[in-house]
């Protein structure tokens, strides 16, 4: 935990930052049961995430000038609004660091982004067994989706899919 006089920064993420970047994946994946899904390096995050043909962002959280948490998005389009919107990828706080305000102020950070470019909205999935995340999505005032069944084609099926 911090000490009263420790300091919490936001601050966009570099490639410099993709080795914390898979660390924080990777310790995400683990939480969510599903390490062995994490088949991506430093060199692909460097590529994929700040390339220049990227549509990705990042940031990073910091106590400290430690880093101690991430989110990633992207935005997003909503044809019934017309505006674009934001989708957050991944977010997550190391454990020792939970508590802290981390994940709150970069929740925030991306609400003030989807303001200030007039987005419509900011989504994100969550698993249904993780309590602490949902329980502190609704202690923001964030609404679950109940009517959408979230898809995905991907591996083999996708190609097999393009093929067909």
């Amino acid at each position: 935990m911090s000490t009263p006089l420790s300091k919490l920064a936001l601050r966009p993420a570099t490639a410099d930052d993709a080795s914390v970047i898979l660390k924080f994946i990777t310790d995400l994946a683990i939480y969510e049961k599903a390490e062995h899904e994490v088949v991506t390096s430093v060199e692909a995050i460097q590529q994929t995430l700040f390339g220049s043909d990227s549509t990705n962002h990042a940031i990073i959280a910091e106590l400290d000038s430690v880093p101690v948490g991430f989110a990633v998005y992207f935005f997003s389009y909503s044809t019934w609004l017309g505006k674009y919107g934001i989708y957050l990828e991944d977010l997550y706080v190391a454990p020792e660091h939970r508590g802290v305000g981390a994940g709150k102020a970069l929740l925030k950070q991306l609400a003030k982004i989807a303001v200030e470019k007039d987005c419509g909205r900011v989504e994100w999935s969550v698993l249904d067994w993780n309590t602490p995340a949902i329980d502190f999505y609704d202690s923001i005032g964030a609404k679950p989706k109940s009517e959408w069944i979230g898809y995905r084609l991907d591996g083999d099926s996708l190609k097999a899919f393009a093929k067909s």
